[in-house]
């Protein structure tokens, strides 16, 4: 994985190479996702679930 994008996005917000490397992953979410970003509930689940399901694998 490549860290210069998060990095160059880190610094477009102002925000300096030290404070990026200190964040945990639930700030860097924070400061990043969109405000009006759907959160996925349980029937949003569940129509994922049925459209993709786990394919079974044999021993």
């Amino acid at each position: 994985m490549s860290w210069a994008t998060p990095l160059r996005l880190a610094l477009s917000l102002g925000l300096p190479p030290e404070a990026f490397w200190r964040l945990s992953l639930t700030e860097w979410r924070a400061l990043t996702q969109a405000p009006d970003a759907p959160c996925l509930n349980r029937a949003g689940l569940q129509d994922l679930l049925a459209r993709y399901p786990d394919e079974e694998t044999a021993p």
